[in-house]
């Protein structure tokens, strides 16, 4: 015959002495705020994750959160070494003085991984003109040879090549149906978009009073 269970009934439900219901009643009972275990695991875990995390902030980003020595020597020293173990016990040390920082120490953290994370208002930008730079190369002819004049290291017979197939994609295969982009579209923003973002500033293609032409040219 198995033991019983000293405990109680709470609104009906048993409730065992000693068990994690049974603490966090008392607590309130006695109208303390300490954390339960379930609350201090939790936040363990989200503080060791915020510790990998930091692991991979830029240097300039690490550098302004003005950490602990002993924090910033663990970081550097586990960017140093490839020991499975080595690393392994300094992802377990660096937990626990995450776990030593002060609150707003930690939300800076936060705030330097959400920018890390975050497009640099460069790639926005980026973004934006390789949209206008591929419908232009698309639709104007002679968009291609303004952009190798910008960018002559531009592999010109590649980008000619694939403005002709992105034009070929464009035409409808049936009167009215919707234009449909094929892969060539897509290859000729991300050749742009590159460019724009290593190579060298390349200005708008759309100037106040340009507008592209209805209808795509011939061929490249």
């Amino acid at each position: 015959m198995s033991k019983l269970k000293k405990g109680y009934f709470v609104k009906g439900k048993f409730v065992a002495e000693g068990s994690e219901l049974d603490l966090e009643l008392k607590r309130e009972l006695k109208g303390t705020d300490d954390k339960s275990r379930t609350d201090l695991k939790r936040e363990s875990t989200e503080l060791q994750k915020l510790g990998e995390d930091l692991l991979t902030l830029r240097a300039e980003l690490l550098k302004r959160l003005e950490l602990p020595d002993k924090l910033m020597e663990a970081i550097a020293e586990y960017k140093r070494i490839t020991n499975f173990e080595g690393r392994r016990r300094l992802l377990q040390f660096i937990g626990k003085r995450m776990r030593q920082l002060e609150p707003a120490t930690l939300d800076a953290i936060r705030v330097a991984i959400d920018e890390q994370h975050a497009p640099s208002a460069k790639e926005t930008l980026a973004l934006h003109a390789a949209e206008q730079w591929r419908d232009r190369l698309i639709a104007d002819d002679d968009a291609v040879g303004q952009w190798v004049n910008i960018n002559p290291a531009t592999d010109i017979q590649q980008l000619r090549a694939l403005v002709r197939q992105a034009r070929k994609d464009a035409k409808p295969e049936k009167p009215g149906a919707a234009v449909r982009h094929g892969r060539a579209y897509r290859d000729i923003f991300q050749i742009v978009r590159e460019h724009l973002l290593h190579g060298s500033d390349v200005p708008d293609p759309i100037g106040p009073e340009d507008d592209f032409p209805d209808n795509p040219g011939a061929d490249a």
